[in-house]
């Protein structure tokens, strides 16, 4: 198995899993289906394509959260085109200054492709609604023969230089990663978000089976530790 990550970050992101009506919520993470999403757009599978989705969501998805952001809610409104009317009030929850690491574990030559596709997407990637852009190109590295959690913790951090900054004394930071388990794992948590179709007039989505780890990674500009300092080091030595 190979493994391809991706670099998530952006001004804002939004990761609905149980999103319903009017009320548009987030997850503290991005979604499979989210993210899925994502690269399905950059190989440009048409929503309603479900032959074509069915690879990608068989591969096995992680994600490994860097910079946990803070959590926005926007009230929305808006005018029917057609009508003129007034539509609902729309609450709707965003992610601020987050940064993720999502890993993909599948067949080395699929993760190729999709790996090539996000360098020239057909259609524009974003960070789970359209008016989400990412800040910088999300492709990270591709791992040959390596596990998803073996490619999770041995991405360097990725937070942004301002979050960095302020844990430069903490020499290794331990980051909290979710990962896709077995769906007989007794300590799996279950979520709603396994893609089986996008179609626009009747997306569905399974659940999908989750366990929490924690990575330790080497912080790269953590300030040195301070000399120990010894009182009696100025004494002379008996024994001398």
């Amino acid at each position: 198995m190979s493994v391809l990550t991706l670099r998530l970050a952006g001004p804002l992101q939004s990761w609905g899993a149980t999103a319903r009506f009017t009320r548009r919520t987030t997850e503290s993470a991005p979604t499979k289906s989210g993210v899925i999403g994502l690269l399905a757009a950059a190989r440009g599978i048409r929503r309603g394509d479900d032959e074509q989705l069915k690879p990608l969501a068989a591969l096995r998805f992680g994600v490994r959260i860097d910079q946990p952001g803070t959590r926005l809610r926007d009230f929305q409104t808006a005018i029917h085109w057609e009508t003129d009317k007034s539509m609902p009030l729309s609450e709707r929850f965003y992610l601020a200054d987050a940064v993720f690491v999502a890993a993909l574990e599948g067949e080395l030559d699929l993760l190729t492709n999709l790996h090539t596709a996000l360098k020239a997407p057909v259609y524009p990637p974003f960070l789970g609604r359209r008016s989400c852009p990412p800040a910088h190109p999300v492709d990270l590295q591709l791992h040959p023969d390596r596990n998803l959690l073996q490619a999770l913790a041995g991405e360097p951090w990725q937070a942004s230089p301002w979050y960095t900054r302020r844990h430069r004394k903490t020499p290794v930071i331990t980051l909290p990663v979710l990962l896709e388990a077995s769906p007989d794992s007794l300590e799996a948590e279950t979520l709603r978000d396994q893609p089986l179709s996008f179609a626009a007039e009747h997306r569905r989505h399974a659940l999908r089976t989750i366990v929490r780890r924690d990575v330790d990674i080497p912080h790269p500009l953590a300030a040195p530790s301070p000399p120990r300092h010894d009182p009696f080091a100025v004494l002379p030595d008996e024994d001398a």
